[in-house]
């Protein structure tokens, strides 16, 4: 407790805000939502090809350094974003920022896990994986919910007679990267005295060997047994989430006449950051247990279940628009316990199932990457489809999506014992 909640809190943030916050400021700042979605999705490249240097790590320094030094280096990146978004290139300039965040987010998340999987067992992995799940996502809580908010309360104050919308936008989101960047410096500054090592790095072992280590990585990885029917589940169970990831906020924040519901940037963190915050920590921590008590193999449908039957609401917002902020509110709160308790089920079958080997790390890594590759894919193609179809055909749309996550929950097998430590 004293390295997990901190832990997946530093991991989660950096990719909520390149994710998820990032489309809320550039659509502040007057880029159009195409644009948007193309960008912030192609920027999370890194994290789904990570696999490719995940051997190295192992062979310089411990776990830990690695996790110090990420997160200490996305602190100063976030840092110069601010100053970067005062120049008249700010976009280009702090999509090259972000792209670079995305680099030392994603080789924190292999050294986190790494970490994780090393240091617990396979019955506290489940035990804490509620835990993990939810300080992860709370991070996309705190950011979505929180620094949103206070973005739109910052330009407020500074809207006026000194400055116009857009330099009080600038200033405003300013201020966001510069609490970002303190967070992060201070969560390195803390995991420097309470995170365990994960292990020392592999003695005696050179470059050429990280190079053979990557193509045994990969050659292990894909001679697993039922690999691609769990590759496939891992693309699927995330299916619709990817499509709605970079339109919800979008949909929230456009003008009603272009069928979204108007929101302001208080409106949509009070929601994300209250309502949404309570169902998210309620649904992961009780999916932790709830798979800690009857095992994944019996929790996976419902897992599933919950996880996409949600994506319901942006569908029926779009096509009633309620005006009633207790409606809109009530649907993301049933869409955030849903996410909260759905997400740990992938996460643990990664660890449990693909992950086990003697390349724990790397293959726990690669199998992550694969996921967020189904997530960047549809998140890239997700901004010219919503403005193809609009908003109520494309929430449609990915209901449809989430169909063959149900039908592979079905039918993936497992190979491994979850109740033994599996390495």
């Amino acid at each position: 407790m004293r390295w997990v909640p901190s832990l997946y809190f530093a991991m989660g943030l950096p990719f909520v805000v390149l994710n998820m916050v990032a489309a809320v400021m550039y659509k502040d700042l007057g880029v159009t939502d195409a644009q948007i979605a193309f960008w912030t999705s192609l920027v999370m490249w890194p994290w789904t090809i990570k696999f490719l240097w995940s051997p190295f790590l192992e062979l310089f320094r411990s776990k830990k350094f690695f996790v110090v030094t990420t997160q200490l280096a996305t602190g100063v990146l976030f840092g110069l974003a601010a100053l970067a978004l005062h120049l008249p290139a700010f976009f280009a300039v702090t999509v090259a920022l972000f792209a670079a965040v995305a680099f030392s987010g994603a080789t924190h998340d292999i050294a986190a896990d790494g970490v994780y999987m090393s240091e617990l067992s396979a019955t506290d992995q489940a035990k804490y994986i509620g835990w993990q799940g939810a300080f992860y996502n709370l991070a996309k809580l705190v950011a979505t919910g929180g620094l949103v908010w206070l973005a739109g309360w910052l330009f407020e104050r500074f809207c006026g007679p000194g400055l116009d919308s857009a330099a009080a936008s600038r200033s405003a989101w300013s201020v966001i990267c510069i609490i970002l960047a303190v967070i992060m410096l201070a969560a390195g500054l803390w995991h420097m005295r309470s995170l365990p090592s994960g292990g020392a790095a592999a003695s005696g072992r050179t470059l050429s060997d990280g190079l053979h280590g990557l193509r045994e990585v990969i050659v292990s990885f894909f001679a697993k047994r039922h690999i691609w029917c769990y590759i496939a589940f891992i693309i699927l169970y995330r299916l619709g989430e990817g499509f709605v990831m970079k339109i919800v906020p979008l949909f929230l924040k456009a003008d009603t006449a272009a069928g979204g519901l108007g929101l302001t940037n208080r409106q949509i963190g009070l929601y994300y950051g209250t309502f949404g915050a309570g169902a998210f920590l309620l649904g992961s921590l009780l999916a932790g247990y709830y798979i800690a008590g009857r095992g994944l193999r019996r929790t996976l449908f419902t897992l599933v279940c919950v996880f996409n039957l949600p994506f319901a609401v942006y569908a029926l917002l779009a096509w009633f628009r309620p005006t009633s902020m207790w409606l809109v509110g009530g649907g993301i709160v049933m869409e955030y316990f849903g996410y909260g308790f759905g997400f740990v089920g992938l996460t643990l079958f990664m660890m449990q199932q693909v992950a086990p080997g003697p390349h724990q790390m790397a293959h726990y890594a690669f199998a992550s990457g694969i996921m967020n590759l189904s997530v960047m894919l549809t998140g890239m193609a997700s901004g010219y489809l919503s403005d193809l179809l609009g908003y109520r055909t494309f929430f449609l749309a990915v209901l449809l999506a989430t169909v063959p996550a149900f039908v592979m929950t079905r039918l993936v097998p497992f190979t491994f014992d979850e109740r033994t430590k599996t390495k």
